[in-house]
């Protein structure tokens, strides 16, 4: 399968992790729950993770991809005040302020 379309996913936060089995065809999650989470890949996308913290999804069909990585996201999407989460590479977060003294 020739990959086409590329797509990365930072996690950011203390402990949050991610891993893969050489196959590329389940995705290891641990991100502050008591278990560890376990996705199985479609066959349409790859999912290879190059540090514990940087997620990268290949394949060539991109709403398979991008659909794959919202399901990601979706476990632990970016906290407002910290940033700490699941979050796209090139995403812009806004995070809020804290309370006024």
């Amino acid at each position: 399968m020739e990959a086409k379309l590329f797509c990365f996913l930072e996690i950011i936060g203390v402990g949050y992790k991610a891993s893969t089995n050489p196959q590329g065809s389940t995705l290891y999650l641990k991100l502050g729950f008591s278990h560890e989470i376990r996705l199985q890949v479609t066959s349409a996308v790859r999912v290879f993770c190059f540090k514990p913290n940087l997620i990268c999804r290949t394949g060539i069909d991109h709403q398979k991809v991008t659909q794959f990585a919202a399901s990601i996201k979706s476990y632990k999407p970016p906290e407002v005040y910290k940033g700490k989460g699941i979050q796209y590479r090139n995403e812009i977060l806004h995070k809020k302020r804290g309370k006024k003294k």
